[in-house]
């Protein structure tokens, strides 16, 4: 008679639905695991779309690549900076895929920084980008527990344009922020202040009284490098400064 499985050798069972609640945990303790191993504490999260690609302008958005690796490239050099000034650090973060998700984790690549990635599979689209660090690189199938990793030690949120999971993104992070279950107001930052205001009528959401008017002072607008750099800067060295905070 042929000896059973240890259940923990038992990939059929834990694959099954019966062992979900393994799975899910696994995608919590693992990701945990490699954080403290490599001393990850901070992050800085880019969000945008997979689909924008550089060398296919046919939507006018090409551009944004472009501008998500300069900024990347410039907030991975004051990483650095600010871990010789302070001994703590923060490090670029993204879903790992393609477009500004690639374009985030190349920046941080050319300034010779570690950076993550917290891919997602998915039937398309969606693929680890060659970019991100090894042994920083990850692989979700739930995507409540990536958008935790994702959320978890950033220190500020960069949403470039993007579809439904930017925007599923972009407001998870505003209700969590909005409802105090992050212990310290992070700063939020929207690139190009023309396409977020062209899509979305934030200020009728306050007419309306859907949401309060101190509510829009939750993220920010920026349509150029410096200025993003500028308003972002001060306001990474305060939060990296103080006690570390979660979801």
């Amino acid at each position: 008679m042929e000896k059973p499985l240890k259940a923990y050798n038992d990939y059929d069972f834990i694959n099954s639905k019966d062992g979900r609640t393994i799975r899910i945990l696994s995608e919590y303790i693992q990701p945990e695991a490699k954080f403290k191993k490599n001393d990850i504490n901070h992050t800085v999260v880019f969000f945008g779309s997979a689909r924008i690609n550089p060398d296919n302008n046919e939507f006018g958005t090409a551009e944004y690549y472009n501008i998500a690796r300069k900024f990347s490239f410039e907030l991975a050099k004051y990483s650095e900076e600010l871990k010789k000034e302070t001994g703590d650090t923060f490090y670029i973060c993204t879903g790992g895929g393609p477009g500004v998700m690639e374009a985030a984790n190349r920046g941080a690549r050319d300034a010779g920084v570690k950076t993550i990635g917290l891919n997602i599979s998915l039937p398309f689209e969606q693929h680890p980008n060659p970019y991100i660090t090894e042994g920083l690189d990850f692989e979700f199938h739930y995507f409540f527990m990536r958008k935790l990793w994702l959320v978890y030690h950033a220190k500020s949120i960069i949403v470039f344009p993007g579809g439904f999971g930017t925007f599923d993104e972009l407001f998870e992070t505003l209700t969590l922020i909005q409802t105090k279950k992050m212990a310290k107001q992070i700063p939020v930052l929207l690139y190009d202040s023309a396409y977020w205001k062209d899509l979305i009528n934030f200020q009728k959401l306050v007419d309306t009284g859907m949401i309060s008017a101190e509510d829009l002072e939750l993220f920010h607008f920026f349509d150029d490098v410096e200025k993003g750099l500028e308003f972002i800067k001060p306001r990474l060295k305060d939060l990296i400064a103080t006690v570390d905070h979660h979801i």
